[in-house]
């Protein structure tokens, strides 16, 4: 999966190249904070065409977890069991993230054993996120990478150290990042406007 940022974003935010030993670092640490915003987001962030999702409705509405939608391709009924999968016609997008079903039937014959109850699993196929990455997601990962690969040490919690006799000091609180990317309250702030809007259908599976 493709990073939320690159090393290009890091250097125009340093104002100089990497250097070889940030250069051999910075591509796993863009990946661990790409990682790590997608989990806090639960989002992709970047286009995928042709996305397969199976979901159970809330009435007759279908709300698609992955935003922003940028098209929907084909909604169909998917037997209880999965073996078998109807394409429905006259179901509606609202251009943001719902679909409604109240209109939508099968465009063949809807096999017996499903009109009554009828399925209540559907196979959805759409387009989601975003062409480029919006900024405010490149800057958090960009800042997650850059406070690790600009630490002073390694270890965690270490702000300052002298080769030689050895010196070292300790900040209060352990506040430096160490070798691994975290993300802070602040980057958290900065990427809720991007997480998931609250629904209660139920993705069934992945597609």
């Amino acid at each position: 999966m493709v990073n939320l940022a690159t090393e290009e974003d890091l250097t125009a935010r340093l104002g100089r190249e990497l250097t070889d030993e940030e250069g051999a670092r910075a591509a796993a640490m863009l990946t661990d904070a790409s990682a790590l915003v997608r989990d806090f987001t639960r989002q992709e962030l970047t286009a995928v065409t042709g996305d397969t999702i199976t979901l159970r409705p809330v009435g007759v509405l279908l709300r698609l977890p992955q935003r922003p939608i940028t098209g929907v391709t084909s909604v169909s009924a998917v037997a209880a069991d999965g073996s078998t999968v109807v394409t429905l016609e006259g179901w509606a997008w609202d251009g943001r993230d719902k679909i409604s079903l109240a209109c939508a039937g099968p465009s063949g014959s809807l096999p017996a054993a499903w009109r009554n109850p009828g399925p209540d699993t559907y196979r959805v196929v759409y387009d989601h996120g975003y062409a480029p990455v919006p900024p405010g997601v490149v800057a958090v990962v960009c800042a997650m990478v850059l406070r690790t690969l600009l630490s002073p040490s390694l270890t965690a919690g270490m702000v300052a150290e002298r080769i030689g006799s050895y010196n070292y000091q300790l900040q209060q609180g352990g506040g430096a990042p160490g070798a691994t990317v975290v993300m802070t309250a602040a980057d958290e702030k900065a990427l809720a406007r991007y997480g998931p809007r609250r629904s209660g259908t139920i993705q069934v599976e992945a597609g």
